[in-house]
């Protein structure tokens, strides 16, 4: 049946669109999505998936047996700057805490989910402009296609052509962290199973990660805070010399093989200080600089902020001021006290005095190693202790995903 007039239409597919998008169909919303991409894509990425991201995708009724490269993780093996090596380890049997998938499974998966529930997918779709009149906006693609709407949630990156076309784009604005990331096979270390994270000295406040995957391989990468003193060939020259520090060869195994070319990509994260919403356009994921400026995660943040648009449309659908009050609400409530602690911490951890102080902090005890891991993975808000409104039944001690 063909749609005149949808309920929202959803620029980008990736988790944060696919994720408003399946929560709206499942409301009974009309809703499409469209894409530049065709599906399978990549998408250059860390591919983890935290404690947040997963119950996110939980609530979605979404199932990890459709994803591939799905692999779970029970815990981190952290390095610290002066070579103290720490397990943090996640509850056994309790459900999945973390997990790795590529982004090429992954969201290839929740575009046919979402697809499923209702929600019509548009791939090959290039935005070109937006125009509102009467409470209805048209979109229209670089081929001359149309779409209206009463509602759009712009979910299409860092780089957000929606945001562009508003004249709401900051002018040399590159984002707060910058990463790298390549795969690598024949993985005869211990980084086959382990999931790793090095503090190493000059990357701090950042770190090298290495994740692995159900079909072998890892993803390898490491993350720095865009400071405007490291070049991108200053960053290219780091990345090889990390490839051959000996912690790192031992975790892979001497006979590792990088796969392809590296990625690198922008980390926004300024949740506080982004454009949440415009006329009847709400910015979720990237486009409103979600993703955690402490870890670099952002798919749990993408889930989360695309489902609090779909709600906000669902309880106020034709009346976009009401949805961009409520939506603004919610994200400040979910995300802004945890951005804020992890601005601080940060900071802190930049110190290497520090970072090596709170490694054997951690590595105090069985209780410190234990609750750290679900700390850090996200089990609860970053500032959840110090916002009570957020407190609930199980505090501190619910079951993982799944």
């Amino acid at each position: 049946m063909q749609v005149d007039l949808f309920d929202a239409v959803i620029v980008g597919a990736g988790p944060a669109g696919t994720a408003a998008a399946t929560t709206l169909a499942r409301a009974g919303k009309s809703v499409v999505v469209v894409d530049k991409a065709v599906f399978p894509r990549d998408k250059c990425c860390g591919d983890g998936l935290t404690t947040l991201a997963l119950r996110m995708l939980e609530t979605l009724n979404f199932d990890p047996a459709t994803v591939a490269s799905w692999q779970t993780v029970d815990g981190a093996w952290l390095r610290s700057p002066s070579g103290r090596e720490v397990k943090v380890p996640l509850p056994d049997g309790r459900g999945q805490y973390a997990s790795i998938a590529t982004r090429l499974d992954l969201d290839s998966a929740l575009v046919d989910h979402a697809r499923a529930h209702g929600a019509e997918i548009r791939e090959n779709w290039v935005f070109d402009s937006l125009a509102t009149a009467n409470g209805v906006t048209t979109l229209r693609s670089a081929s001359g296609e149309s779409i209206s709407a009463r509602h759009v949630i712009a979910a299409d990156g860092m780089w957000s052509p929606v945001r562009k076309s508003l004249g709401l784009s900051q002018d040399g604005y590159l984002g707060e962290w910058h990463a790298f990331r390549q795969y690598a096979d024949n993985i005869t270390g211990p980084a086959g199973h382990r999931l790793y994270v090095w503090f190493e000295k000059d990357l701090l406040p950042g770190y090298a990660w290495s994740f692995p995957l159900a079909d072998g391989r890892v993803n390898i990468g490491f993350g720095v805070l865009r400071d405007g003193k490291r070049r991108t060939k200053d960053m290219k020259a780091l990345w090889q010399d990390l490839l051959r520090r000996p912690h790192i060869v031992e975790a892979l195994g001497d006979g590792f093989t990088l796969i392809d070319r590296h990625t690198a990509w922008p980390i926004p994260a300024g949740i506080t200080d982004a454009t949440l919403s415009h006329g009847s356009v709400l910015f979720v994921g990237d486009a409103a600089r979600a993703t955690d400026t402490l870890t670099g995660e952002g798919i749990g943040q993408a889930l989360l902020t695309g489902v609090c648009a779909a709600e906000s449309v669902i309880a106020h659908t034709g009346n976009a001021p009401a949805a961009a009050v409520r939506y603004r609400k919610d994200v400040r409530h979910h995300l802004f006290a945890d951005h804020r602690m992890s601005q601080v911490l940060g900071k802190m951890l930049s110190s290497r005095v520090v970072a090596r102080g709170a490694i054997r902090i951690v590595d105090l005890n069985n209780w410190t190693r234990r609750n750290f891991a679900r700390w850090m993975f996200e089990d609860e808000p970053r500032a959840a202790v110090l916002t009570p409104s957020r407190w609930h039944r199980g505090f501190l001690d619910q079951d993982g995903a799944f």
